[in-house]
């Protein structure tokens, strides 16, 4: 680009993590790699402690948990249609660019619908400025999965990367809430929300001091392969129209409407199997604990087989284990004992599935139009929980708890028929992809 300077040179890099818990160690001691994982881990603090904050404070202040859900709903929402916007332009302008300007609106935005929640604002004011702060919020986590690619050229590497980052998300859906329930005990209500702008705001921009981001630079279209027919594969102007990139989305997205039944269902089955939603937490502990778990020993070692035909057998083992969840919902006592090492067995699908999803988008977008790829993946994951959660709260309601966790089965289960059906056209694409690497290392 005329005017741009040159991007740093880049750092050297190791020849590969290698293999076992101690590959997570080896990459922890990269700076290049260490930096802006743990700048990104701060600023992606706001997944989980934003909705959360908002609803909290909407409801002491206002006394309802209709507006407070509205408002909740609002950010949801913008945050879902401006991800994908902002990972196009990173691909255009740079991450750098892109990141400093949503991460200080957005974080304004929380501030202020903070404070005139506190005030006298009416509640469309407050569902608005939720609106327009969630699509604003920074495409951090695009960000740093599309940065593993400059950081590390070779794939093994990679996925150990994508492991870790898996791992540390799970760990943010839990010590996010944890920590707001700290603030919550110490000040007043509006503290936590105030604390997660300047977390947004101060990890984005410790993130993009980091040679990752910098060197994240506008990609041109790469040198074009060739199909299996010897037809040239065109330069995709859009994530969207690279081949297998669309089939690889409508999975996320049903697997996340199946995530978002079983998050709204966990709150109701604290309430029959624990006596209390207030203790929710010990359920999203097993399944997160099993989550985390599994990504990390996903990640520790290669395995022998293809991972775009072990995504459909996870999403089928997903899918089984809610279906146990649902029958167990059913039955006149539900056993305590059963429930916990249930769901610790179903976490344990979910982080794997993801990390290869992740890998396999990484392979089959071009890498001028990777950010983009990884954000409309980041948006099918969130309209999908979103979904999913509103499904969950209508079918509790009227048909009963089994129904719900039965409906979060069939999300996974069409997850993995739809991934099953791509199997062929993943492979299609993922050698197309790894010639047109192959053609642009040797120039």
């Amino acid at each position: 680009m005329p005017g741009v300077p040159p991007p740093p040179p880049a750092p050297a890099t190791p020849a590969g993590l290698g293999t076992g818990l101690g590959a997570y160690l080896r990459l922890l001691r990269h700076r290049p790699a260490r930096d802006p994982f743990l700048a990104a881990f701060v600023a992606r603090l706001p997944l989980s402690m934003a909705p959360l904050g908002m609803l909290l404070l909407v409801e002491a202040e206002r006394g309802t948990y209709s507006l407070a859900g509205f408002v909740t709903g609002a950010y949801a929402v913008g945050s879902a249609l401006g991800t994908p916007l902002w990972g196009r332009l990173m691909d255009r302008f740079g991450q750098v660019r892109v990141l400093l300007p949503t991460a200080l609106t957005s974080a304004t935005l929380v501030v202020a619908l903070a404070l005139a929640t506190t005030g006298s604002a009416p509640p469309l004011v407050l569902v608005a400025l939720a609106a327009l702060a969630g699509f604003a919020y920074p495409p951090m986590s695009p960000a740093l999965r599309s940065s593993w690619r400059v950081i590390f050229p070779d794939r093994e590497s990679r996925r150990v990367a994508f492991a870790l980052d898996g791992t540390s998300v799970e760990l943010l859906f839990v010590g996010g809430p944890l920590l707001l329930s700290l603030l919550l005990v110490l000040s007043a209500p509006v503290v936590p929300l105030l604390a997660t702008a300047a977390a947004m705001a101060g990890g984005v921009l410790a993130y993009c001091t980091t040679d990752a981001a910098r060197r994240s630079r506008p990609a041109g279209p790469g040198p074009s392969a060739v199909d299996d027919d010897g037809v040239p594969v065109p330069n995709h102007r859009s994530a969207l129209a690279a081949a297998g990139v669309v089939a690889l989305l409508l999975v996320m997205l049903a697997m996340s409407i199946g995530f978002g039944q079983l998050d709204t269902s966990l709150a109701a089955t604290a309430g029959l199997v624990l006596g209390s939603t207030e203790r929710v937490g010990l359920l999203f502990l097993a399944i997160a604990g099993g989550s985390a778990v599994g990504g990390l020993v996903f990640g520790a070692r290669a395995w022998p087989f293809d991972e775009r035909r072990a995504v459909p057998t996870l999403l089928a083992l997903f899918a089984l284990m809610l279906a146990v969840m649902a029958v167990l919902m059913g039955l006149p006592t539900v056993p305590l004992w059963v429930v916990f090492p249930v769901l610790v067995v179903t976490g344990a699908t979910v982080a794997p599935t993801l990390i290869m999803q992740q890998s396999l988008l990484d392979h089959l977008a071009p890498a001028h139009r990777l950010n983009e790829a990884q954000a409309f993946l980041s948006a099918a994951n969130t309209t999908g929980a979103a979904a999913g959660t509103a499904l969950a709260g209508v079918l509790i309601d009227f048909h009963g708890l089994g129904v719900s966790f039965g409906g979060a089965a069939a999300g996974a289960a069409l997850a993995a028929v739809v991934a099953v059906a791509s199997q062929a056209r993943w492979r299609r694409a993922s050698a197309a992809q790894t010639r047109a690497e192959a053609v642009a290392a040797q120039r």
